[in-house]
């Protein structure tokens, strides 16, 4: 029986189950929907985006029929912001859809606290005395903000964000921290008693491809100087070696030694990069931190030697 369509299978494997998770909690608000907006606004909803809402205090003109699909003849001198708004709406009706038939720049002038309430804001086609106020509403309000404007087949973006955390950053592959380049006790000493030259073909095939991995790493570290592959020849080299080592062509453990055989050579331990978020002042944790922050500061308590934690004393 085949599994389930998922709606947004193909997206997900962009950008995982979180990053859709995301998409479906934000609720976004866009200023003037011309062809820039609402082609940008078009590509959000189809995503499954949680909430719009449109923001335009204009009417549809007889020159928007050549350069915005998302209106017609039919809609010419009605309000662009509720035709956008029916149209993004049909495209997906899991998305929340509404719109505000008011100009952006007299909302952001009368009512700055109108932001607040979205995750992200989208201005298009603003002038730059509005967009400097926008800006400065938002980063108070520590709302991301974007600026679009198009002039033809030209344009620009710009992003305006107080900060932006990443805390799962979906990587190619998943590494299990196994330390195979420089195995625990436990683990060498466990390796040692196998041999993987044994000529039981039922053992052979039954070997744990973690510690092919480690013999495998440990005899070319003895050929090579105390150096485990770091070139594109190298690591190529390192999977024929595995290879070699097969009785049968059907060992899915060494099969899986060599598919995992990244894992050997992939740099271990805190990266420079990821070493100074640790060490930013900003770990520092209160009650209003966000969990990217919380989780900082639980590495950098983590990280500490024992004798720089706290006591406790006995009750």
């Amino acid at each position: 029986m085949a599994e389930p369509k998922v709606k947004y299978d193909r997206q997900l494997r962009i950008w995982g189950e979180k990053g859709q998770a995301a998409l479906e909690k934000a609720s976004i608000c866009l200023l003037n929907c011309g062809p820039t907006g609402s082609e940008t606004l078009k590509n959000l909803v189809l995503g499954g985006v949680g909430s719009i809402t449109i923001v335009d205090g204009s009417k549809v003109e007889v020159g928007d029929l050549g350069n915005n699909f998302m209106v017609d003849e039919s809609s010419v001198g009605q309000s662009k912001a509720e035709w956008v708004c029916a149209f993004l709406q049909e495209l997906n009706d899991a998305v929340k859809a509404k719109f505000i038939e008011e100009h952006p720049e007299e909302l952001i002038e009368t009512n700055p606290s109108f932001f607040s309430q979205f995750t992200l804001v989208i201005a298009t086609q603003l002038v730059e005395d509005s967009m400097v106020k926008l800006d400065r509403i938002c980063r108070e309000a520590n709302i991301s903000l974007i600026f679009a404007r198009s002039y033809g087949l030209m344009g620009l973006v710009r992003i305006s964000v107080k900060e932006h955390t990443v805390i799962e950053s979906k990587p190619d592959h998943f590494l299990d921290d196994l330390r195979l380049n420089d195995p625990w006790p436990e683990l060498r000493r466990f390796a040692e008693t196998v041999d993987l030259n044994t000529t039981d073909a039922v053992v052979h095939k039954h070997t744990p491809y973690i510690i092919i991995l480690v013999k495998m790493a440990e005899e070319w570290a003895n050929t090579h100087g105390g150096k485990l592959p770091s070139t594109r020849e190298e690591k190529k080299q390192f999977k024929d070696l595995i290879k070699s080592k097969m009785i049968t062509v059907d060992e899915e453990n060494y099969k899986e030694a060599m598919e995992a055989s990244f894992k050997v050579f992939s740099p271990q331990g805190i990266s420079p990069n990821l070493q100074k978020i640790i060490n930013d002042s900003c770990s520092e944790v209160d009650s209003n931190s966000s969990d990217f922050w919380v989780m900082v500061a639980a590495l950098k308590i983590v990280r500490k030697p024992a004798k720089d934690l706290p006591s406790q004393g006995r009750g």
